[in-house]
């Protein structure tokens, strides 16, 4: 199994939901996160003063499948987030050794 974490503008979020949906990915976990890299942050004016915002606000999406879906959603998320700007995001895969539902007690793949 494979765990697909994605950062992506948070403007994005509907529009990869729908792109995972149509490929037949219906779970996913959302965090509201904070970084910067080659963006550098930007500037924002609140009350006639203006401020650094070093650490720009994002989503961090994290999805995990079977080892031979990850290219699918992998691609579903760059085609659906991508705007082509410094800022896109990034995608990190990570392998997963086991999964276990909850409810039923089922393992490996059988629990996504």
């Amino acid at each position: 199994m494979k765990q697909i974490e994605a950062i992506i503008r948070s403007h994005k979020l509907d529009d990869v939901k729908e792109s995972l949906t149509q490929e037949g990915f219906m779970g996913m976990t959302v965090t509201e996160v904070r970084g910067y890299g080659r963006q550098k942050g930007h500037k924002e004016v609140y009350r006639g003063t203006e401020y650094e915002v070093e650490f720009v606000p994002k989503l961090k999406i994290e999805v995990v499948v079977a080892d031979a879906d990850a290219d699918k959603v992998v691609d579903a998320v760059i085609k659906s987030s991508q705007t082509g700007n410094i800022g896109d995001g990034k995608i990190f895969i990570h392998d997963i050794a086991d999964a276990v539902r909850i409810r039923t007690g089922e393992k490996g793949d059988a629990a996504l």
